[in-house]
């Protein structure tokens, strides 16, 4: 089953175009990596998939609905994680959560026994009386994540969900979203290519409003980058035909065949202390297909 369909999808801001002929489907259950780079129409989407941007052009369902003749529906089965954290920062966790809880039209006990649960799994409970105003970045963020499924949703539109956290809270939120995984539709945008590796079930890399490629991450890394083999402390290295880079007495080679790398330099006479591998990286694959310029 398709959780999310887009034909055509596209927005302009004042004669910009910010998403372009978008056509995507997502399947029931999967976790969608949605990258780019600043300014390449990642939170734009996501706006319009969740109902606070009409697009300009196109089509988008969400389950049986679509988004902008039947927004209200829409929005019953979706949660919500923006970019930028918004709560009420005078308010604590628990009241921030029934004032959610209560938009979603949920009955008081239900609310309190969501609310409990997903605090005490994201390690907030503790700190739930006090006013949000003095929590940490990494709180509010954990914050904002109970907050988009208080309601349980069927589909979850995370953007940016570890924005600056530390590593420990961001593998947190990780493992929390893998339980997620199969069960809910999560489409997830992010400048950590580690996290969208990690997590993800296909990514889908955008650039100037379009998609420029999309499959799993897998094979994303074959089809756009090479393995290394490094050879390390390798004895006559120098004397190695062929055009190899030489970095600090190791040898980089753009090969994956093992053995052939080791039959072959053994006939010219170099002796192999070491071997190491290196696989190829998501953050290779983005900077290859977005190319190295800095964007503003």
């Amino acid at each position: 089953m398709i959780a999310i369909e887009t034909h055509g999808l596209t927005k302009e801001f004042n004669g910009l175009i910010a998403v372009d002929n978008l056509n995507l489907k997502i399947k029931k259950g999967e976790l969608f990596s949605l990258l780019g780079p600043n300014g390449a129409g990642k939170t734009t989407t996501i706006k319009m998939l969740s109902c606070l941007l009409n697009p300009t052009h196109g089509k988008i369902r969400i389950l049986e609905y679509d988004a902008v003749e039947q927004p209200y529906e829409v929005k019953k089965v979706i949660g919500v994680s923006p970019q930028e954290t918004v709560i009420s920062e005078f308010l604590n966790s628990w009241e921030n959560l029934e004032l959610i809880g209560r938009l979603h039209r949920m009955d008081k006990k239900t609310i309190k026994e969501r609310s409990k649960e997903l605090l005490e799994t994201l390690g907030l409970m503790e700190r739930a009386k006090d006013p949000v105003h003095k929590l940490s970045g990494g709180m509010k963020r954990r914050l904002s994540l109970i907050m988009a499924l208080i309601h349980d949703p069927a589909i979850l539109f995370l953007d940016e969900p570890t924005l600056g956290l530390d590593p420990q809270s961001r593998r947190a939120i990780w493992e929390y979203i893998r339980k997620f995984k199969g069960e809910k539709t999560i489409l997830l945008t992010t400048h950590y290519m580690e996290e969208a590796d990690q997590l993800s079930d296909r990514i889908g890399i955008i650039d100037e409003g379009r998609i420029v490629a999309l499959d799993t991450p897998e094979r994303l890394k074959e089809r756009y980058s090479k393995k290394k083999v490094v050879l390390v402390e390798g004895e006559n290295i120098e004397n190695v035909k062929g055009k190899y880079t030489i970095d600090n007495n190791r040898l980089v080679i753009e090969d994956g065949d093992i053995k052939g790398i080791v039959e072959r330099l053994s006939k010219e006479g170099v002796i192999i202390k070491s071997i190491k591998t290196e696989e190829p990286t998501l953050e290779e694959v983005f900077i290859e297909i977005t190319g190295k310029e800095l964007r503003e």
